[in-house]
């Protein structure tokens, strides 16, 4: 019985988001200054929709004493695509991706509508006009979701973190967030170069779909004196924190 209840909430889930799906993408047609005004809230129960439809147990650890500044500069560690609906599933920012992604189908009308940003990795002209668009828009007020590895590096971090957030937090005076994501199936939540539906597939069919998203206290810019302290700083916490959660 328990599990005939479980396949119909599945089936009911997945119903959810599929019919919800089109309604976003005719929201994205609307005018540029009214998107902005109303489709964020929208965009954010999408990827709500889009975690119940994988069977994806999302679970928010709070680590920090107090409340989360009312704006800030998020950033986490990047081992799957499933982070991608995940943290704006939990979080009310705006996240920076690959070029590419805003020509992906249906992802990519999202993501433009949902007021995401965007650089080409290759190119050193676009990292700069990302950075400085980072800037502004944390001066204007948005929260930002980053991820500093600069793309998924698989379960473990990779051997660095690169600058563009920290320099966003340090120049506007915005903290940073971190969050620490952990996967309790992580083989199967890993990136690792797969077509994204097939990777979706695998999530959808993990033996334990639950993410466990670890947040920790801000770290605030005034007690940093350049952007590189700040991000030395917060590379060694994720060290500590794959220390103790995955080995």
């Amino acid at each position: 019985m328990i599990a005939l209840l479980r396949l119909l909430w599945r089936v009911l889930a997945i119903l959810d988001f599929v019919l919800y799906t089109p309604v976003l993408l005719l929201l994205a047609q609307l005018p540029h200054g009214v998107i902005r005004r109303i489709y964020p809230p929208f965009f954010h129960a999408w990827c709500r929709a889009f975690v119940r439809a994988l069977g994806v147990e999302l679970r928010l650890h709070q680590h920090y004493r107090g409340q989360l500044p009312k704006h800030y500069v998020l950033i986490a560690n990047h081992p799957s695509a499933f982070e991608d609906i995940g943290i704006p599933a939990l979080f009310p920012v705006r996240s920076l991706a690959k070029a590419e992604v805003a020509d992906w189908w249906i992802v990519g009308r999202v993501a433009v509508a949902a007021g995401t940003l965007f650089v080409k990795r290759e190119s050193s002209d676009s990292r700069k006009a990302a950075t400085q668009a980072l800037i502004d828009a944390a001066r204007s007020g948005s929260c930002l979701a980053l991820y500093p590895e600069g793309g998924c590096k698989g379960r473990r971090l990779g051997g660095r973190f690169f600058s563009g957030a920290f320099i966003a937090s340090f120049e506007s005076g915005t903290p940073i967030v971190p969050v620490f994501l952990h996967y309790q199936a992580q083989e199967a939540f890993e990136w690792a170069d797969q077509h994204l539906l097939s990777k979706l597939w695998q999530i959808a069919r993990s033996p334990n779909p639950r993410a466990d998203y670890h947040v920790f206290e801000p770290i605030d810019p005034r007690n940093f004196d350049t952007p590189e302290s700040m991000k030395d700083h917060a590379y060694r916490l994720y060290q500590g924190w794959q220390k103790r959660f995955l080995e």
